[in-house]
């Protein structure tokens, strides 16, 4: 019997978690399992840049039509804001409900804040247009590359007819892109398994414990995000929820074990298209997506900003709370789609609270744990996206295996 790749990583995410435990118990150093996750991250990563790029650049010159782009544009970017506003009120509400780090006793004595200096929103915005277009590329740098892609898409869309030969050569090499992140997912249940194996077997459960009330919170906010804001948009496109998952288990899988938004993104988009998503809508959504859309940082820097503020006693009042709304859905916007970016840009929420960022050093304990529940939210929010801006448009197309 052939079992699916969703269920090989399945296993091997559940095998991971129990080699974890043995790990830990015995005594033998998580490190170890370490490299079979780094790889498989490393793979998917390799290709993130030239599909980013090939599939935009074929997208926005399918589209033909400049303006049909510019709706496109529009509706994606209220979605993303709109999204992620409601994210932040959910986490600032639940939070508030929950009540995390009342009446805990963690000593903050000898924690040191850590030494981050995260960029100005103006900076964010300015260093969109590329100096360079090739050193963007070559530094993966996704905000310039989406830049460069769209202003290529729209200028192959003006070309005469015997031009086209360039629009197919960026379709074709989009192709080989999606060809190759096909066979690296053949590795991704050996990637998942050693990804989990040393989430399990460094953070075990002595650092969950104390902090259990914060993931709980942390956890809530995020389905209840999902119920509220998901699954409508989900009903609003035709397909069945359960179809829906079933579609984006792969990458929702990747983006929970490796805690990378980048290294699902690939799949992600491969898998929408399946689900019935336009190429020009998904082509654009997917990756600007992975890059400013972070409904699960904005979740994250809600409840962590009540958590931190009970944890040293600070009052904050409902203009402090709508503060931190505003900063979170600013913040979201430069939080980049690799490892513990919204650990580093918290410190912009804090810092516009009076909040120690000593905080942020407790939280970093469990924030491996965190971080894999908001990406797995983030690319979530990316795919829901990319279906729901397709129905707007009109080029949605039912999958026929959709069930009646």
């Amino acid at each position: 019997m052939k079992i699916s790749l969703t269920t090989q990583m399945l296993l091997a995410l559940v095998l991971g978690c129990v080699c974890g435990l043995i790990v830990s118990a015995v005594g033998i150093s998580p490190a170890y399992f370490k490299p079979l996750g780094d790889i498989f991250i490393t793979l998917i990563r390799m290709v993130v840049v030239p599909l980013v790029f090939t599939t935009l650049v074929a997208g926005a010159s399918s589209v033909g039509d400049l303006h049909k782009l510019g709706n496109i544009a529009v509706k994606t970017l209220c979605y993303y804001v709109g999204t992620t506003a409601i994210a932040v009120t959910i986490g600032v509400v639940i939070a508030n409900v929950i009540q995390p780090g009342v009446g805990l006793t963690i000593s903050t004595e000898g924690v040191k804040a850590l030494n981050v200096n995260p960029p100005s929103l103006l900076k964010v915005f300015m260093d969109i247009i590329p100096l360079n277009p090739f050193e963007a590329l070559t530094k993966g740098n996704m905000l310039q590359v989406i830049f460069f892609a769209l202003f290529v898409g729209m200028a192959c869309s003006t070309l005469k007819k015997e031009y086209e030969v360039v629009l197919r050569m960026f379709e074709g090499l989009a192709e080989i892109m999606l060809k190759i992140t096909t066979a690296i997912m053949y590795y991704a249940p050996i990637g998942v398994f050693g990804l989990m194996t040393f989430t399990v077997g460094t953070y075990g459960l002595d650092v969950l414990l104390p902090l259990l009330e914060l993931i709980i919170t942390m956890f809530v906010a995020c389905i209840l995000h999902i119920l509220l804001c998901y699954v409508p948009c989900i009903r609003f496109t035709g397909l069945k929820i359960r179809q829906f998952f079933k579609g984006i288990a792969s990458p929702l899988l990747i983006a929970f074990t490796s805690t990378s938004s980048a290294a699902a993104l690939s799949t992600n988009l491969q898998s929408v298209q399946k689900l019935g998503a336009s190429k020009p809508v998904s082509s654009f959504m997917i990756p600007l997506g992975n890059t400013i859309n972070m409904d699960g940082a904005a979740i994250y820097m809600g409840v962590a900003g009540i958590f931190a503020a009970a944890l040293y006693g600070i009052d904050l009042t409902i203009d402090k709370q709508l503060l931190i709304i505003v900063m979170a859905v600013l913040a979201s916007i430069g939080s980049i789609g690799v490892p513990g970016a919204a650990l580093i840009m918290i410190t912009m929420v804090f810092t516009q609270v009076g909040i120690p960022l000593e905080a942020i050093a407790v939280i970093a304990g469990v924030d491996r744990i965190l971080d894999m529940m908001r990406t797995s939210l983030n690319v979530l929010g990316d795919a829901t996206g990319a279906l729901f801006v397709s129905k707007l448009e009109g080029d949605f197309v039912l999958p026929q295996d959709s069930e009646e």
